[in-house]
């Protein structure tokens, strides 16, 4: 009997308590009613939990109205202003397109009007010309007296300024010793110059060239001189380069230099002149050409001492080369890559020791890129580089920029020592170089070689 009692326990207290199996039926009556009784009661909690949420649904953030607007005007002109920059930045591609489109469309009109009065048929050759009838062309072309002497020039990468006009003369002495086969030159004075600056002081001094005519150029039929026929420029190759000292504050300097070189024949004489640079020295290489007298010693009898005084003249570039460029310009990336193929030159004598490298920079906008350089080449008659070299243009017109290639003779020995060989500007501004400037912006993305001659 006592096994079959139910046993009672209370959830508080976890305490067994035995009833008697009478009461047992009644205990769960109770029991059953208790339960129904909470199963109905619980309904009744939830309207104090539909209380709770409809509080935490009122709940606002701690902040005034005013600060809410602020934000919110903050945002909508942060939107604004983004969507500002995105409609500038479309019109703007859209402008240089149009623009970049409309100088296109002008070169195009240009150099078919050109081709039609010279009654030339034909899209523009992109192929390589065979390069010597291409060499003929160029030594026809390039003459002395087809190269301004007034403008401002490039050497060693700086800016060179002439004076349109000159005055004064210079004093020197010539002699050449058969004996010894050495040829003595003597600068004594410069007389006479002006200096147009009142800001500072002129310092001149003289730079002396030998200058060996190496080749004469054959007549074309694009460049004719004033009677109409075909003028035949002269390769010149410097053998010998001197430079007197300073004289600072004078106009009239006495320098009294000397300077002597062997010559192993006589013959070479009759091909060598010497030509006499006055300049007015700058700390920045930025020498300013005064004036320059030219003495060809094959017209002279220097077999004894011989003093000339010669009045100066208007400086002249010698052509010392031949170099062939590509220019390619790829519109959409604004890049312009300068291809340097070969560079032509006359030697006297092959030395293993010596090669050429060139120097290319781009200037836009009077802004100057930063320069790039070529390898190092065994100097020889023809010496050949195929490189190319890729220079990021900033957001300017093209016709703005201007190439210079400067060409340098080295020692493998002596990496130190360098020797300008020439140099070139190649711009749109520049009427002797527009053709291939036309040519490159008429056939976008293409290479184009051409040769054109370096200057000294």
């Amino acid at each position: 009997m006592a096994a079959n009692r139910p046993i009672l326990w209370s959830q508080s207290s976890l305490t067994y308590i035995r009833v008697p199996s009478s009461a047992s039926v009644i205990l769960q009556r109770h029991i059953l009613a208790t339960c129904s009784w909470r199963v109905r009661s619980r309904p009744m909690d939830y309207p104090a939990n539909e209380r709770l949420l409809s509080t935490a649904g009122d709940l606002r953030m701690p902040f005034s109205d005013t600060v809410k607007y602020s934000i919110l005007g903050i945002s909508v002109a942060l939107l604004l202003l983004a969507l500002g920059i995105l409609v500038w930045q479309a019109f703007r591609c859209c402008t240089t397109i149009t623009r970049q489109d409309a100088v296109n469309r002008d070169l195009l009109c240009s150099v078919e009007k050109s081709r039609t009065r010279r009654s030339y048929s034909g899209a523009p050759c992109t192929r390589m010309e065979n390069v010597s009838t291409e060499v003929r062309r160029l030594s026809r072309c390039l003459s002395g007296a087809s190269y301004p002497t007034s403008e401002s020039r490039q050497v060693d990468g700086e800016e060179q300024d002439t004076i349109k006009k000159v005055d004064g003369t210079i004093r020197f002495s010539i002699y050449y010793d058969q004996l010894q086969s050495q040829l003595v030159v003597t600068v004594l004075q410069v007389e006479g110059l002006l200096w147009p600056s009142q800001t500072c002081s002129l310092q001149p001094f003289v730079k002396l060239r030998l200058m060996w005519a190496g080749s004469v150029g054959v007549e074309v039929d694009d460049c004719t001189d004033k009677e109409g026929e075909g003028t035949a420029p002269i390769l010149w190759t410097v053998l010998q380069e001197w430079r007197t000292r300073i004289v600072k504050g004078s106009c009239n300097p006495l320098f009294g230099d000397q300077f002597s070189c062997i010559m192993q024949e006589d013959k070479e004489l009759h091909h060598i002149n010497l030509k006499m640079e006055v300049r007015h020295f700058d700390k920045f290489s930025r020498h300013t050409v005064l004036g320059e007298v030219r003495v060809p010693l094959g017209q002279l009898n220097i077999s004894y001492p011989l003093e000339l005084q010669e009045d100066l003249k208007t400086p002249q570039k010698d052509l010392v080369g031949e170099v062939l460029l590509t220019l390619k310009f790829l519109p959409t990336s604004q890049r312009l890559e300068v291809g340097l193929l070969k560079v032509r030159t006359v030697l006297t004598e092959i030395c293993s020791d010596r090669a050429l490298y060139a120097r290319i920079s781009v200037q836009c906008n009077q802004h100057k890129l930063r320069y790039q350089k070529t390898s190092a080449v065994a100097h020889s008659l023809v010496t050949v580089f195929n490189e190319v070299l890729m220079f990021s243009l900033p957001e300017c017109p093209l016709e703005q920029c201007k190439i210079s290639v400067s060409v340098y003779e080295t020692h493998i020995t002596r990496k130190l020592s360098k020797n300008l060989i020439g140099q070139l500007t190649l711009g749109k501004e520049r009427n002797s170089q527009d053709k291939h400037w036309s040519l490159m912006m008429c056939s976008v993305r293409q290479p184009i070689a051409k040769w054109h001659g370096i200057l000294i």
